[in-house]
């Protein structure tokens, strides 16, 4: 799941994958350029969240059916 994400935000350009011929293999992502413009969206995000934190909490509580 996390692999296909970072696949799709390469792929869009938004971030960019450097892989290191080591042993265990690294591989290190990047924000591109076009990914920086997206931390002031990201950041709105994030302060939404914040502010309504406890309404979905409460939502997502109602909509949880507990096996």
């Amino acid at each position: 799941m996390l692999a296909l994400q970072l696949r799709k935000l390469e792929d869009n350009g938004i971030i960019s994958r450097t892989i290191y011929a080591t042993v265990p293999a690294r591989v290190d992502y990047q924000l591109t350029a076009i990914g920086y413009e997206l931390q002031p969206v990201i950041k709105q995000l994030e302060q939404w969240g914040e502010k309504h934190r406890s309404v979905v909490a409460a939502v997502q509580k109602e909509t949880t059916v507990n096996p």
